[in-house]
């Protein structure tokens, strides 16, 4: 099952792997999906449905928390334009700049 039949199914049963809290993970994904920027909304969508259906609650909180921020800000950090900010360099971002260029370690 691919990570958009994840997201599009009613609930996450069945899924191996995916932690349920359904409603959350769904607008989530939808939130990452229509951020305002074509580029972000690639981004960061494209990430959620790979990542998001298995994120434990302390990884939502911290993407929940990131999506919270502009686009810009975002964008630069992510694809390294920008040095992320001490408060914002955590797991989440670290898998988001790696999704993003695989060669990124740390």
């Amino acid at each position: 099952m691919t990570a958009v039949q994840i997201a599009q199914t009613e609930d996450f049963t069945g899924v191996p792997g995916v932690i349920p809290d359904v409603a959350r993970r769904k607008r989530l994904v939808f939130r990452a999906w229509h951020r305002g920027t074509r580029e972000a909304d690639l981004l960061l969508g494209s990430f959620a449905d790979r990542f998001v259906p298995y994120f434990s609650g302390d990884q939502l909180n911290t993407f929940e928390q990131l999506l919270e921020l502009s686009d810009p800000d975002l964008y630069n950090w992510i694809v390294g334009r920008e040095a992320v900010p001490q408060e914002h360099d955590n797991e989440v971002m670290l898998l988001l700049r790696q999704f993003k260029s695989p060669t990124i370690m740390h």
